[in-house]
């Protein structure tokens, strides 16, 4: 078992900056990928970005690239997503997630992961 809760949401201007934290434990080890996702209302939840927790994957969607940066301290088994010139598009719950993949690329789809936090709500206005 995992669990990961997040917190760093709020409410931010266009062009504004956010970082989201995602606080892992349990059994948390090597092989296992952990995932950002975002589902606005209406709208089926989708990808942001993913990392590998030992290993040098990431991934980031097309939407967010240049924007958003994952990582992750293993001191603190924490990952982050930093936000950067956040968009009112980008308002969402955002959730975190942990999946068991020790090879291959990061996967995108919500069925790839197990276990998932509560989500927490950016609010991008213009």
């Amino acid at each position: 078992q995992v669990q990961v809760v997040e917190s760093g949401g709020g409410l931010v201007q266009a062009g504004g900056s956010l970082r989201l934290s995602c606080a892992a434990s349990g059994r948390t080890s090597s092989g296992y990928i952990m995932g950002w996702f975002r589902q606005a209302p209406g709208k089926e939840r989708e990808f942001v970005a993913g990392i590998g927790w030992s290993d040098p994957r990431t991934d980031l969607a097309d939407s967010v690239k240049g924007r958003f940066t994952i990582s992750l301290d293993n001191a603190k088994s924490t990952v982050y997503l930093q936000m950067n010139s956040l968009k009112p598009e980008d308002t969402a719950v955002y959730y975190c997630a942990a999946g068991w993949r020790p090879f291959g690329l990061i996967r995108h789809g919500t069925s790839e992961y197990d276990y998932w936090g509560q989500g927490t709500q950016v609010t991008v206005s213009s």
